[in-house]
């Protein structure tokens, strides 16, 4: 056990942290098992969007590289796409901006 007061509360944050990550990798794995399981049926597409959220919320709070999470968007992304799955992008359109004249 740390005996300095800094030492402790390091022990303190990390172990929170820990327990955060793990909440969100184990989110991440069902996430990805659902849209699995799902690739035949009709609720791909929504099990496509919930796995791809969750591998963006993982990389958004560091728990995977942001390269892995790109590569594992692009397996996902691939496999839908193989099993015929409509894919739907989940992203918005940015505004355009009014034109002056």
């Amino acid at each position: 056990m740390p005996i300095i007061k800094s030492a402790k509360k390091r022990v303190r944050v990390t172990r929170k942290a820990t327990a955060r990550n793990i909440k969100t990798k184990r989110s991440l794995r069902v996430a990805i098992k659902a849209f699995s399981s799902a690739l035949g049926g009709t609720k791909a597409s929504d099990a496509h969007k919930k796995a791809q959220s969750a591998i963006d919320k993982a990389g958004k709070k560091n728990v995977m590289h942001k390269n892995k999470v790109a590569r594992k968007q692009r397996q996902l992304s691939a496999k839908a796409k193989a099993a015929g799955v409509k894919i739907t992008s989940t992203k918005k359109a940015p505004a355009k901006k009014p034109t002056k004249k």
